[in-house]
């Protein structure tokens, strides 16, 4: 039987045993909250500059795309982090990371948009 030194100093014995995730799992799911939370800031301060800027259409179809953006980004968040509770969790799908992408460039240009 072989036993192997892995980076962090932690032994393991050769052989399929069961892997030790040791703590990058719980910072990914941290981050995806993190995450998330900042994608509700700016939701909710999308939602307030539509307000104060007198509720004009067209910043009442940015918040609502917006909205949008918000709920689909927390869906993918939620299964991500769902997902991250084995020890050895799946890669995040590529349909996942489109989807978390597309709504934080959506986030961006929602921004812009209810600038002018």
């Amino acid at each position: 039987m072989t036993v192997v030194r892995d980076g962090g100093g932690a032994r393991s014995e050769g052989g399929g045993g069961e892997r030790d995730p040791g703590l990058q799992p719980e910072r990914t799911r941290l981050a995806w909250r993190r995450t998330t939370l900042s994608a509700t800031v700016v939701a909710l301060l999308a939602g307030r500059q539509a307000l104060h800027s007198g509720a004009t259409p067209a910043a009442l179809v940015a918040v609502a795309l917006t909205a949008v953006a918000w709920l689909g980004f927390l869906a993918v968040a939620h299964r991500r982090v769902q997902r991250l509770g084995v020890a050895r969790p799946e890669p995040l799908a590529p349909r996942g990371a489109l989807t978390a992408a597309l709504c934080t460039v959506a986030f961006a240009v929602f921004a812009v948009a209810m600038l002018f």
